[in-house]
């Protein structure tokens, strides 16, 4: 198994790439701690993935809060006595698309407490966790929008994930030398449950043309995050991996 042995914290794990990343994780060996702030959601997940005889736990948790975070971080290592996988996984485009100059104060702070702080305080609380337990692996989702600035208009999402990625390198700098490996994945448009339900009608023919192989699937992203998890990737550190169908080349 790929990841015997490891303890993995999933954020956003109810539903989407996270809730297949958790099934593939048990999966492959590892004892995972599926995170989300939905309850309900989230105990029906662990329930599934149990039923396949994963060592599988829930913990709400809501990523924009660093007291929730912390303690979803403690119960992880109270539980399993060690972290060694972070998946920083929450995070999304909010509804509507609000360009700079349209965009309010509070459309701005929504996309950068989800999607930038969240992955901040992953991070904070998880690293030390990683370095306590003698290194790992922190996997964080940034977005093609931060590698190409024609996919989306909705720019304060666009900030955000920008900033993960820059994030992302510069925690590989610095962690590197306590074995932590950070890295991150950047997905295109993937068909999740909640991008399927908000997208619905023709999408721009642009958009749907630099998808040179279609719209991504999320067994591609958990697939991934599981290689990024594994020690497979032992001497990949600082790089967003595009896991986008081609768009940022196209």
């Amino acid at each position: 198994m790929r990841l015997q042995d490891k303890v993995a914290f999933i954020s956003g794990a109810a539903s989407g790439i996270g809730r297949v990343a958790a099934a593939l994780f048990a999966k492959e060996g590892a004892a995972v701690i599926l995170a989300d702030r939905d309850a309900a959601a989230g105990h029906r997940a662990v329930e599934e993935i149990a039923k396949s005889g994963g060592n599988v736990a829930f913990v709400q948790c809501d990523v924009t809060n660093p007291q929730s975070v912390e303690a979803a971080i403690q119960q992880t290592v109270a539980r399993y006595g060690r972290l060694t996988v972070l998946y920083n996984n929450a995070g999304g485009s909010l509804p509507g698309t609000k360009t700079v100059t349209e965009a309010s104060d509070a459309d701005f702070w929504a996309e950068i407490n989800l999607n930038l702080y969240g992955t901040w305080l992953g991070c904070r609380y998880g690293i030390r966790a990683l370095v306590q337990s003698g290194g790992g692996s922190v996997i964080n989702t940034s977005s093609a929008v931060a590698m190409s600035g024609a996919l989306s208009d909705n720019h304060a999402y666009v900030a955000a994930k920008g900033g993960v990625s820059a994030l992302t390198r510069s925690l590989a700098c610095r962690y590197g030398r306590d074995k932590v490996r950070v890295n991150a994945i950047v997905p295109g448009v993937t068909k999740t449950e909640r991008v399927t339900e908000r997208v619905k009608g023709p999408l721009p023919t642009a958009l749907v043309d630099r998808h040179l192989l279609g719209f991504g699937d999320p067994g591609c992203v958990a697939a991934t995050a599981l290689f990024l998890a594994s020690d497979e990737s032992a001497s990949i550190t600082g790089h967003n991996l595009a896991v986008d169908s081609g768009y940022t080349i196209s």
